[in-house]
């Protein structure tokens, strides 16, 4: 059986990834900081599904984190198929009213670790000629951010990343696929402090579980970029056509409190 790797997979959309793989009876390996949570899901696909589930539980925001997976991976003969790297969170405010350690957290999470983990599990999906990546960006990804900067310049890299590395691995039998949700109904709000933004505030917002479905269909059929909703597809695009001026003021207009 092939098998996947989900980092942050104890909640919202990477532990609906978990399930969509445990349907298509992939075997996973499932990391995050929560052990208990992760044993919890573990439990649970493994006995609804019939699948092998092994946990790992660790701090991603050290990049370190990366070689001791991959280390793992080797020392148990695992190999991996698929590489979700889901884990990334964000921080609602002002950059210069903010914690130093959170932001430098955030970008060691969302930007390196999600790149080192390529970086170690590429080469051998290459070697096999098969095997997906997907890079959880974000409709962020496409413009600045005011009151949330660091967060959406590490999403614009994700974007990035995936779509140069993507095209060097035309061919070879890998693809990897940038997937761009809108705000969802999940804990990342709450871990952002972002209640009162009015890009999420009384707004009703698609479920973990319906961007999960449909990035894993993306993820399979080797989408580049997936941009969840027909409302997010096209904001993403109209930046293209407007001047970088009123594309930051309209960010900031969307994202204030």
């Amino acid at each position: 059986m092939q098998t996947a790797i989900i980092t942050g997979a104890s909640s919202g959309i990477g532990m609906e990834m978990a399930k969509e793989f445990a349907i298509n009876k992939i075997n996973l390996l499932l990391v995050a900081r929560s052990e208990s949570k992760l044993k919890s899901l573990a439990t649970e696909l493994e006995s609804k599904y019939g699948i092998k589930v092994h946990t790992l539980s660790k701090d991603l925001s050290n990049y370190n984190t990366a070689k001791e997976i991959f280390d793992w991976c080797n020392q148990n003969n695992i190999t991996i198929d698929y590489l979700v790297n889901n884990a990334g969170f964000g921080d609602f405010g002002m950059f210069a009213e903010s914690n130093w350690d959170k932001q430098l957290q955030m970008i060691n999470l969302n930007m390196t670790t999600l790149t080192y983990l390529t970086h170690l599990f590429l080469p051998k999906m290459i070697e096999r000629k098969f095997g997906k990546i997907a890079n959880v960006a974000s409709n962020a990804a496409f413009q600045p951010g005011p009151t949330m900067a660091v967060y959406y310049a590490t999403k614009a890299y994700v974007l990035h990343f995936s779509e140069a590395i993507g095209n060097e691995l035309q061919g070879s039998g890998v693809t990897v696929t940038a997937l761009c949700p809108g705000a969802t109904e999940s804990g990342f709000q709450a871990a952002a402090d972002m209640h009162e933004s009015k890009l999420v505030k009384g707004k009703s917002l698609p479920t973990a579980e319906e961007v999960a479905k449909w990035g894993y269909k993306k993820m399979m059929q080797g989408k580049a970029v997936a941009i969840h909703g027909a409302y997010n597809y096209v904001q993403a695009n109209s930046v293209r056509l407007m001047p970088r001026s009123w594309v930051v003021k309209v960010a900031r207009m969307v994202q204030d409190k």
